[in-house]
C-alpha cells in the first residue's frame, strides 16, 4: 500500500503540473504508476472541458484511454506530441532510464521520441545513483524472433555479461511483445559502465535488434512519490534550458 500511494501521489502531481489548456495531443505509458495518471488526466479533461488527444504506447494504453472516456489517437495520426508521460524500471543521477520490464520499450520510445517533453513518474525508490544498483533484471531488448539467438551471442561477445530470453509465465515459450517479437534481458555488470549513450548505440547496431529500453537522454522531468504521499521532483538541466 505505501508503494501504491507513492505512486498515486507521483502520478497525480505531474499531471496537476502538466496538464492544461496549452497540452493539445499527449503520450500515454504503461504499467501500473500510468493507471492513476489517467484517472486524474481524465478528471481534469472533465472538469476544465479540455479537448485533449491522446496516443497510446501499448494496449493497455490504449484500454485506459478508452476506458477512461479520453479521446484515442495514434503516432500515424499525430508525430509531434506536447507532452509524455511514463514510468520507468529504474531512473540514475544523469536522468538515463531503463524501460522494458513489461515488454512495451519499443512503443515507449517511439511515443517519447516524439514528444517535446517527456515526463517519468515513479516510486522514489526507483531513483538510484547509477543504473542497475536496484533493477537487476537486466536491459530489456526486442529483438526479431529469427536473429535471437545471433543477437544473445553477439551482445554477450561485444559486451559481456549474460543474456537471457524472456519467458511467458502462463505459457511455455518467449515473451511476445505488441510487436510479435522476442525480449532479450541483458544482465550487465554497473560498475563497468559509465558511458550508456555508447551502450545504447552498439546493442542498437547489432543486426536483429528492434529497439533497446535505455532512454538516453530522453527524460525532461521526473516526479517521485515516497510511502507518505510527498514527492519530489528532479528536473533535467541538459534538457529544461
Amino acid at each position: 500500500m505505501p508503494t501504491n500511494l507513492a505512486k498515486e501521489s507521483a502520478a497525480c502531481a505531474a499531471v496537476n503540473e502538466q496538464i492544461h489548456n496549452n497540452v493539445r495531443i499527449i503520450g500515454i505509458g504503461s504499467g501500473s504508476t500510468i493507471i492513476p495518471a489517467v484517472k486524474r488526466i481524465a478528471e481534469i479533461v472533465q472538469k476544465d472541458n479540455l479537448d485533449l488527444i491522446c496516443v497510446p504506447t501499448s494496449l493497455q494504453a490504449r484500454e485506459l484511454i478508452l476506458s477512461n472516456g479520453l479521446k484515442l489517437s495514434s503516432l500515424v495520426e499525430h508525430q509531434e506530441l506536447d507532452l509524455a508521460i511514463d514510468g520507468a524500471d529504474e531512473i540514475d543521477e544523469q536522468f538515463n532510464c531503463i524501460k522494458g520490464g513489461g515488454g512495451c520499450h519499443t512503443q515507449e520510445k517511439l511515443v517519447a521520441f516524439c514528444s517535446k517533453k517527456f515526463i517519468v513518474v515513479a516510486d522514489e525508490k526507483k531513483w538510484s545513483k547509477r543504473l542497475g544498483n536496484t533493477w537487476t533484471k537486466g536491459i530489456p531488448i526486442e529483438v526479431i524472433p529469427i536473429a535471437y539467438k545471433i543477437t544473445k551471442k553477439e551482445i554477450e561477445k561485444q559486451l559481456g555479461g549474460e543474456v537471457i530470453v524472456r519467458e511467458g509465465t502462463e505459457k511455455l515459450g518467449p515473451v511476445l511483445t505488441d510487436q510479435g517479437n522476442f525480449i532479450l534481458d541483458w544482465k550487465f555488470d554497473a560498475s563497468k559502465i559509465s558511458n550508456w549513450s555508447d551502450i545504447n548505440q552498439t546493442l542498437k547496431m547489432i543486426p536483429g535488434v528492434v529497439e533497446t529500453g535505455l532512454f538516453v537522454n530522453m527524460i525532461y522531468k521526473v516526479y517521485l512519490g515516497n510511502s507518505e504521499g510527498k514527492v519530489e521532483v528532479k528536473t533535467n538541466p541538459a534538457i529544461s534550458s
